[in-house]
């Protein structure tokens, strides 16, 4: 039949054969075979055949996994508030600190509760990059740095961001998360001035705590984060490319960040 791909011997080796398939030997021994299992009245045990992979199945298996993704975020940010806010109760002047605690409670505690995204980009580099960009804090150096600003200053940049941040997580509702997602097309709100505002809110919050806290551990970490960030982005937008709105917002609103800049 056309279409089908059927391994075994081909038809026309058959018909060149120029004998009638009956009278073969080989023939004669199928026939024998066949009257032998037709004679042969014993129950023979059949075996189950496969379990089909049902919708169900599938359902439940991606929501285990998701489940088990947003305990073990829930845990990380938990060991992290509890190290930061004993340094903070031993310095209480150390405003930053806290401020970076309740960043990293606005940034992966809402997430928890995000709404499970239509189509999510699991390849080895995006992974990286949303983990990494996101449990980034784990890496930062909590002990006093080099102040280059004063802490008030300090707080200021991290307050600001931590507010736009909220600003654009409102615009997006619960259409938000760690790994790269199309969760839907939002225009509205933050999202009219850049396409990625909340990452304007996480660069603000990251300066702040860095200006005031500066050290080669902490240059390290928040550079890498940085250029993690960066390549999120880059893997949202490819993400989000398939969708044709998106495509007709991109080309309403230019910049992905900093207007005029990125």
């Amino acid at each position: 039949m056309s279409g089908i791909d059927t391994p075994g011997v081909p038809e026309s080796a058959g018909r060149a054969a120029g004998a009638n398939p009956a009278a073969t030997p080989d023939s004669a021994d199928r026939t024998d075979r066949t009257v032998h299992a037709t004679s042969d009245s014993t129950p023979r045990p059949q075996c189950a055949a496969p379990t089909a992979r049902t919708p169900e199945t599938l359902d439940l298996r991606e929501a285990a996994v998701e489940i088990l993704a947003r305990v073990a975020a829930a845990t990380l940010l938990s060991l992290f508030a509890y190290a930061a806010i004993k340094r903070w109760l031993a310095d209480p002047t150390r405003i930053t600190l806290v401020l970076l605690v309740v960043g990293a409670f606005v940034t992966v505690g809402l997430s928890l509760f995000a709404r499970v995204p239509l189509r999510r980009d699991w390849t080895p580099f995006a992974f990286v990059c949303a983990i990494g960009g996101t449990f980034y804090f784990l890496a930062v150096r909590l002990a006093p740095g080099i102040q280059l600003i004063p802490e008030t200053a300090g707080a200021a940049l991290q307050l600001s961001g931590i507010f736009w941040e909220l600003f654009a997580k409102a615009s997006l509702r619960r259409s938000f998360g760690i790994l790269p997602a199309n969760r839907g097309v939002v225009s509205g709100g933050a999202y009219r001035f850049v396409r990625h505002p909340m990452y304007l809110g996480y660069f603000l919050l990251d300066l702040g705590f860095l200006l005031v806290n500066f050290g080669i551990q902490n240059v390290i970490v928040y550079g890498c984060q940085f250029a993690l960030q960066v390549g999120r982005i880059v893997r949202e937008e490819k993400l989000l490319s398939h969708d044709e709105r998106y495509r007709a917002y991109r080309s309403k609103v230019k910049f992905r960040v900093i207007p005029g800049v990125f």
